[in-house]
Formats: structure tokens, sequence, C-alpha cells
């Protein structure tokens, strides 16, 4: 973050009260990078929505959407504006956009976790985060993950089940999952947080969206530098 939007973060906080500006602080100080979302052809908006809102209220900042053969659309009832605090990646310009994906997330030093009911996936009580970074996939509501995701993952997730029901909803697996591992990232020693440059970056994304003419306000105040 250069100096120059340092100063620009000071300049368009004075558009927001003070209860504000604390609150911006306090949902940075638990927003994390140390574990993303990647959700791969999800078609039903209710869930797409719903696995986004779980996202922002657990501190995930970036989820990654890989559109194959359905386009992600959102239900405005359900998500509630969460997208608006989140970076979201959509892949859908290639033939192979898992494929796009996965590398992207490996180049970016991230462990691929596929989530799957096999019984051989790691229970989720015994997921070590201490491995580095993760990228936690999740399929569609009927046939889960492609062979490609599945194929490519590092590890293999699973939600002990203990009922005649074989799985539960997405959004209810993505809910769990984020919790328990939130948690546990959370009360652990692993360096989990932002850097200073990331948090003045989203910091600056959200100042400009939750204020009137922002882009206006920019424009003026780098004329007058």
């Amino acid at each position: 973050m250069s100096t120059n939007n340092s100063e620009l973060i000071e300049y368009l906080s004075g558009f927001i009260t003070e209860r504000r500006k604390e609150l911006f602080h306090k949902v940075l100080d638990r927003r994390t990078r140390y574990l993303t979302v990647v959700l791969e052809d999800i078609f039903q908006p209710q869930n797409a929505s719903a696995v986004l809102r779980s996202c922002e209220c657990f501190g995930i900042q970036d989820v990654h959407i890989i559109e194959n053969n359905n386009t992600y659309t959102l239900n405005p009832d359900v998500v509630l504006g969460a997208d608006k605090w989140l970076n979201l990646y959509r892949y859908s310009e290639s033939e192979m956009n898992s494929v796009v994906t996965i590398n992207r997330l490996r180049e970016s030093g991230y462990r691929l976790v596929a989530t799957t009911l096999s019984e051989k996936a790691t229970p989720l009580d015994d997921f070590d985060l201490h491995k580095g970074k993760t990228a936690i996939f999740f399929g569609t509501e009927l046939t889960g993950l492609t062979e490609i995701a599945l194929d490519n993952a590092d590890e293999h997730l699973q939600i002990p089940i203990f009922g005649f029901t074989e799985s539960f909803n997405i959004s209810v697996s993505a809910a769990i999952i984020l919790h328990h591992l939130g948690n546990k990232l959370y009360r652990s020693d692993i360096d989990w947080k932002l850097g200073p440059g990331e948090r003045q970056d989203i910091l600056l994304d959200w100042l400009k969206k939750s204020i009137r003419h922002s882009g206006k306000l920019a424009k003026r105040f780098r004329n007058n530098q």
C-alpha cells in the first residue's frame, strides 16, 4: 500500500462515523486468508448465497468460484449483502476452469482440500491446520466435486455423519467446516492474520463501497495532492 493510498484511507475515513470505523478494524482483526473457500459449479442461488454469508460471518476473506457448467447466481434475500465484504474470484473463461483454479491456488501456496463423503477422507476433528494455508473445495448439490478436483486434491476431508441421511446440504457443510476450523485456527499459534498491506487494501475497498460518491471524493483527493 503506497503512502498516497494510506492518506486516501485517512481522508475517506472522515466520511464515516467513528463507530463504523471501529467496526471495520474490529472485523479486519478476525479476517484471514489462511483459509479460503472454493465453490465448483454451485447452481442453486439459495445455497450459493448461504455459503458466502457463512464465509463472511466466519472471517474468510476470499472465495473462489468455478463456473464450468453453471453460472453462480445469488439470492439477495439470503446473502444479505455479505458478498460486498468479500473478495470473489470467478473462473469462467476457460474450458477447464477447475484446472485453472487449482493451478492458481497452488501457485499461491495453498494446500488443496476436497470435501467428500468418502470414509477414507480425514474426519473434520482430525484435520491438521498446521500443514499450511488451506483451500477447501465444495462441489455441486447433486454430484459433489468433479474427478479433476478430487484427483488433484492434496487431502480429502469429511464431516462424520451418524444418521440415515448420507450427506448435509452444501451450505450446512460449509458452515460446519468453517465454524470448526475457524475456531481451531483462531486459538492456534498459526500466523493466520492479514498482513498490513492486505489489511489496508481491504479497508480501502470497504470504504469505497460504504461512502456515497466515493469515486468522486477519491478523484478530488488525488487532484489536490
